[in-house]
């Protein structure tokens, strides 16, 4: 098999309609009005998923309909921030849901960060990139959008190796062939790019007043999830301390 010249032929910009059609608008709905109750909606079931799915659902109904299987057992709230975090995600929005979104985060916060599953905080930073108020905000949702979206990445890509997220590797079984665009190597046992990478981020949400607590509860998750390469490269590490 011939290697492409390109990984993506014609340019990275030939990526931009795929990237434009993710964010085409959610049709068919709005948002809550801007003084809704949130306690109320939080005491709501949401109701089950109709299956199989009614026909002729509007794209926002459909968006509903999916997370209805998503969010069993959870209320009206978490639905509306999922729905909130669909709609900011896209490039044209119903008008009151960046201020609804940050609303519910300066006042539901708490409430948030126990009951939402891990994957909508994460959208929820994300989502913060582009609706911050603050530019402290806007700059560690960014930072902190493209260190998940890699991590799901690589993440991906180690799922084919056959290898469990809590196996390392071996280091007796490196490669050694040079890293890709000339970069220097990374040292598994002596490197300190993770430092580099993840501190930062704790110290900016430190700056950060709406997206500050979040983002330290993220990394807080991150660092105590055994399945991640920060902890397969500890893990590394300590065997091969243990070895010596």
């Amino acid at each position: 098999m011939t290697s492409p010249k390109e990984t993506y032929p014609g340019g990275i910009a030939n990526l931009l309609p795929q990237y434009q059609k993710r964010r085409a608008l959610l049709t068919g709905g709005d948002v809550p009005p801007a003084d809704v109750d949130f306690k109320a909606l939080a005491s709501i079931p949401l109701p089950a998923q109709e299956l199989p799915r009614p026909k002729g659902l509007s794209r926002v109904a459909k968006k509903r309909h999916m997370l209805l299987g998503e969010l069993t057992g959870q209320n009206e709230l978490t639905m509306l921030h999922g729905m909130l975090v669909s709609h900011l995600r896209k490039h044209t929005y119903p008008d009151g849901a960046p201020a609804l979104f940050l609303r519910l985060w300066a006042e539901e916060e708490d409430w948030l960060l126990e009951n939402l599953p891990t994957r909508w905080l994460i959208s929820a930073v994300i989502t913060f990139a582009d609706h911050g108020v603050s530019e402290a905000d806007r700059k560690l949702a960014t930072s902190l959008n493209m260190l998940f979206s890699l991590m799901k990445i690589y993440e991906a890509e180690r799922c084919f190796s056959g290898q469990a997220p809590q196996d390392p590797f071996r280091i007796k079984d490196r490669n050694k062939s040079p890293l890709p665009m000339g970069m220097t190597d990374f040292s598994v046992l002596r490197g300190d790019l993770e430092a580099h990478l993840l501190a930062p981020l704790w110290r900016d949400a430190g700056h950060a007043p709406a997206t500050g607590r979040l983002a330290r509860h993220l990394l807080t998750l991150l660092n105590a999830d055994d399945g991640t390469v920060f902890r397969r490269f500890a893990l590394m590490r300590e065997r091969t301390t243990e070895a010596r």
